[in-house]
């Protein structure tokens, strides 16, 4: 899948789903999970245990049902394994200028991570697609909004803080789409194996993007 393509399909579905747990054993259900209740993509985070396998097994398996990528990307070298194992597109939680010049130069989508207007600017100078803002709880969406001030042109991801009362409230704020951790993948439900709760919230966060933007 081309840079533009990716790109046009997280947008849209307006929900990265972060996927984080203590064992990688059942996220291809997890991520299963999440794709039928209306999200669209999802990042495989190197916090997970052999992330690398994961998502080879769940590209394989699941295919293009999900945008699949890698998150907790902090260097080149695995930002290109993880490419290799099949991610489309990487997230980091921090500004690292190599990173995003190897997605470039692969043709796939980056959303590094930054928090300061300088940080931004300079990864949108860089080429990021998507600039992640974290910790986004920090500032929550009034930061946000104030970020879209002087920047409107810089698409903006808040990751850290966002839940099912806070989620509307940054899209207002002017975010492009929505990083969303344990509020959507809670480790403990993934451990259960409550995957049909996965699928219910899912189906909740993406029916908020759709009313924000009036296709509800």
């Amino acid at each position: 899948m081309s840079r533009e393509a990716t790109l046009k399909r997280i947008l849209e579905g307006g929900v990265v789903a972060v996927v984080r747990a203590e064992s990688g054993e059942s996220l291809l259900h997890v991520v299963r999970a999440l794709a039928e209740g209306g999200v669209t993509a999802a990042e495989i985070t190197f916090t997970v245990p052999n992330a690398l396998e994961v998502i080879r097994q769940v590209r394989q398996e699941i295919g293009d049902a999900i945008v699949l990528g890698a998150g907790t990307v902090l260097d080149p070298e695995t930002a290109r394994a993880a490419l290799l194992a099949g991610a489309e597109y990487i997230v980091a939680p921090s500004l690292n200028l190599d990173v995003i010049r190897l997605c470039r130069r692969y043709d796939k989508v980056v959303m590094p991570g930054a928090f300061t207007p300088t940080e931004v600017v300079a990864a949108w100078e860089a080429g990021a697609d998507v600039v992640k803002i974290f910790p986004a709880d920090v500032g929550g969406p009034p930061y946000l909004k104030a970020l879209r001030g002087p920047l409107p042109q810089i698409r903006l991801m808040p990751t850290g803080g966002v839940d099912l009362t806070t989620a509307e409230a940054f899209l207002k704020a002017g975010a492009c789409c929505l990083g969303v951790g344990s509020s959507l993948v809670d480790p403990k439900t993934v451990a259960s194996g409550d995957f049909s709760r996965i699928r219910e919230l899912a189906s909740q966060y993406a029916a908020i993007v759709r009313r924000f933007r009036g296709l509800a």
